[in-house]
């Protein structure tokens, strides 16, 4: 099934095949077959009792619902013709899972039980996921009001360049405000970076990365978004090459007065469904060169002082007032599959001695 989907390659699935699924048929067909050997009387009602229960035919039925949202909206195709098909197939499948329901007492509960204990997790998971975005949406910080704290702050430009981790694109996160207000110090260039990820096998390196201007022009702050396919590899290192390269080219770009595709998504129409940031900050057309090589020179000297990645590590707490099942929901729930997935420093592949992580309590 994931052949389709471009996952995993035609060794891999033989591979599969051979050593997993092959042995597993064979096992449970022997058993099947010893067991009609020594009860020959239920030859004939065999295939009746082999047909597929009430975990296979809830998944059909919602699987046909599921089908309404593909046919009118990612193949854009009359609603009527998808409630049509919903009415015709799913009338067929109701029929046959209010004959599966009377299997429910019979062992029939325990497919439901699993997957009512699932359904609930990944509730519990969207749900503080949710309330975390929203969060970040509506504490996000402004560049030029951290920038004009500076000097009542006492902030330092060091040298280097740091790749701020984003979850929303050409914004600057209360992580990174937090962390100015408390270490007043900032890199010689700041690149905000957002992944994005797109249900298409490969993005083209030439619509991968688009950059943007944060704040103005002496600030040095850039916004970056990075859009993969599910067959993209991620390459840290690659990637930092590639960030610095694209804010080059920006520059040179904007001190001609071109316009870069960056309030715009990609050319392919697979992705127009993704509307743009149109945020980018520009300078004045007449820039002169003086300032496109001060610039210039700027970043391969940060480029050279070193490279940072600086990551939130934040999580989410419900606030006092929150009702017992939001408490638990979040605190309990989703704090515990917080703590058991997989870390995002590692899942991006950011070495560790250039990892910078700032912890964060999200009161919602």
């Amino acid at each position: 099934m994931f052949a389709d989907l471009g996952h995993f390659s035609q060794l891999s699935l033989r591979i599969t095949f051979i050593v997993v699924v092959y042995p597993c048929l064979v096992l449970a067909y022997m058993g099947e077959a010893a067991y009609l050997t020594k009860n020959k009387m239920e030859l004939q009602s065999s295939f009746y009792k082999a047909i597929p229960g009430l975990a296979v035919i809830t998944v059909m039925f919602v699987t046909t619902c599921l089908m309404f949202l593909i046919i009118s909206t990612v193949w854009n195709r009359n609603v009527l013709l998808a409630a049509t098909f919903v009415v015709v197939f799913g009338s067929i499948e109701l029929l046959y899972l209010s004959a599966c329901l009377c299997k429910v007492h019979k062992g029939g509960w325990l497919p439901l039980l699993f997957s009512l204990v699932i359904m609930a997790l990944m509730s519990a998971w969207q749900y503080g996921t949710s309330k975390k975005q929203a969060f970040e949406l509506e504490n996000k910080a402004s560049m030029e009001r951290l920038l004009s704290l500076g000097p009542s702050l006492g902030m330092v430009r060091v040298r280097g360049i740091a790749l701020i981790y984003s979850s929303l694109a050409a914004t600057v996160p209360p992580m990174f405000a937090h962390w100015v207000t408390n270490f007043p110090a900032l890199h010689q260039i700041l690149i905000f970076v957002t992944l994005e990820n797109y249900m298409v096998p490969n993005v083209p390196l030439s619509d991968r990365i688009h950059v943007g201007r944060i704040g103005p022009q002496d600030s040095r702050v850039f916004w970056c978004i990075v859009r993969y396919g599910f067959k993209d590899p991620r390459d840290s290192y690659n990637l930092e090459t590639q960030l610095i390269d694209k804010v080059e080219e920006f520059l040179r770009s904007d001190s001609h007065d071109e316009e870069p595709a960056i309030n715009g998504y990609p050319s392919f129409p697979v992705l127009h469904d993704e509307a743009g940031v149109g945020v980018g900050r520009r300078r004045n057309a007449g820039s002169t060169s003086l300032q496109l090589n001060e610039e210039l020179q700027e970043l391969i000297e940060a480029r050279e002082a070193g490279v940072v990645y600086m990551l939130g590590n934040t999580y989410i707490v419900a606030s006092e007032v929150s009702p017992v099942m939001k408490k638990f929901a979040i605190n309990i729930v989703y704090a515990f599959l917080r703590r058991n997935s997989r870390r995002p420093a590692a899942a991006l592949g950011i070495p560790h001695p250039s990892l910078i992580e700032m912890g964060m309590a999200y009161h919602v």
